[in-house]
C-alpha cells in the first residue's frame, strides 16, 4: 500500500465510519474503483482505531463519568442504580452479540461478506429500514398531529433488554453495508429512542467492540499481512476527519432527518447492481488487486 493510498483509505475512513452509509463499503469500494488492492478486514479494523480515539476524545466527559461510576458500583450497591453505572453495564452487555460473532464469523467477514453484490444488497436493504425508522421519529416529534405518535424515550430508559437489541443490531455490521451507526441507530429509533440518544448511545456502544477488533487485528500488521507505516499514517488521518465528523453530526441530527443518507445508499447499492450486472466490475474486484473488470 502507497502513503497516497493510504492517506485516501484514511480520509474515507474518517468521513464515513460515523454516518450511517457504511465505512468498511466504503473503504471497499474506493479500493475497487481506484484499481487498488482491497485493504482487508485487518486494516480497516486497524484505521477503526483512529476514529474510536476521536469519540473517545469527543465523549470524554461522558465516558469518565460512566467508567468511574461503574468501577465505584462494584463495591458500593447503592451506586448499582446510578445511572451512569447501569449505563457502563449496558455497554458491556450490548457488546457481547459483535464479540460472539465476530470471532465466529472471522472467515466469512474477511472473505464472502466482502462480495460486492452482498455489499449492494446491504446498501439499499439498510438504507429502506433507515428510512422506515426516521420516518417513525418524524411522526413522533410532530407530537399530536398524529394519533398514533409517542413520547421518545432518552438513554434513561435504556434496559437490558434495549441494550441487546442495540448490541444484535451493532453485530449486523460485521456484513460491509450495513453501517455500525446505521444500524444501531435504526434499532433505537425503532425502539422508540429520540435521534440523539440512538446516535448517543451507538458512539458509546462502538468503543469496545471496535477496539477490541482493532487490538486483535494488530497481530496481522506484526505478522507482516498489514504495512505498518501506511497503516498508522491511515489511523492518524481517520482520527482528525473523525473527530470533526462526529462534532457535525451531533449537530446535525438534532434538526435534520436522515433521508439525504437513506436516498444515498440506495443510489450507490442500485448504481453497484448495474455495473456488476453489466462486468464493468467484477464483484470480487481488489481481491486480487484489480479494479474495473478485465472483461470490458
Amino acid at each position: 500500500m502507497s502513503w497516497f493510498e493510504s492517506f485516501i483509505l484514511g480520509l474515507v475512513q474518517g468521513l464515513t465510519e460515523f454516518l450511517p452509509i457504511s465505512s468498511s463499503a466504503h473503504l471497499r469500494l474506493t479500493a475497487a474503483f481506484a484499481g487498488w488492492k482491497d485493504p482487508g478486514a485487518a486494516f480497516t479494523a486497524i484505521t477503526q482505531i483512529g476514529t474510536e480515539t476521536a469519540v473517545l476524545i469527543y465523549f470524554r466527559k461522558d465516558i469518565a463519568r460512566i467508567v468511574s461510576a461503574w468501577f465505584r458500583s462494584l463495591t458500593n450497591k447503592a451506586m448499582r442504580s446510578d445511572h451512569d453505572a447501569q449505563m457502563g453495564w449496558l455497554v458491556i452487555v450490548g457488546s457481547i452479540p459483535i464479540g460472539v460473532l465476530g470471532l465466529t464469523l472471522k472467515d466469512q467477514i474477511e472473505g464472502p461478506f466482502r462480495d460486492l453484490r452482498l455489499i449492494a444488497t446491504t446498501l439499499i436493504v439498510m438504507g429502506v429500514v433507515l428510512g422506515i425508522a426516521d420516518r417513525l421519529a418524524a411522526r413522533d416529534e410532530l407530537g399530536g398531529r398524529h394519533r398514533a405518535s409517542r413520547e421518545r424515550k432518552g438513554l434513561k430508559d435504556l434496559g437490558v433488554r434495549d441494550g441487546l437489541i442495540y448490541g444484535i443490531c451493532q453485530a449486523m455490521a460485521l456484513i460491509p453495508g450495513v453501517s455500525r451507526s446505521g444500524a444501531t441507530i435504526s434499532g433505537g429509533l425503532l425502539m422508540g429512542y429520540t435521534r440523539e440518544a440512538a446516535a448517543r448511545y451507538s458512539f458509546l456502544l462502538a468503543i469496545p467492540a471496535v477496539l477490541a477488533s482493532g487490538a486483535y487485528e494488530l497481530k496481522d500488521a506484526g505478522e507482516g499481512h498489514v504495512s505498518w507505516g501506511p497503516t498508522i499514517f491511515a489511523t492518524i488521518v481517520a482520527f482528525g476527519v473523525g473527530y470533526a465528523v462526529i462534532a457535525w453530526f451531533m449537530r446535525f441530527i438534532t434538526t435534520k432527518s436522515f433521508m439525504p443518507f437513506v436516498i444515498y445508499r440506495i443510489l450507490l447499492g442500485i448504481a453497484l447492481f448495474v455495473l456488476v450486472g453489466t462486468d464493468t466490475l467484477s464483484p470480487h474486484a481488489g481481491e486480487s488487486g484489480g479494479g474495473l473488470s478485465s472483461d470490458r
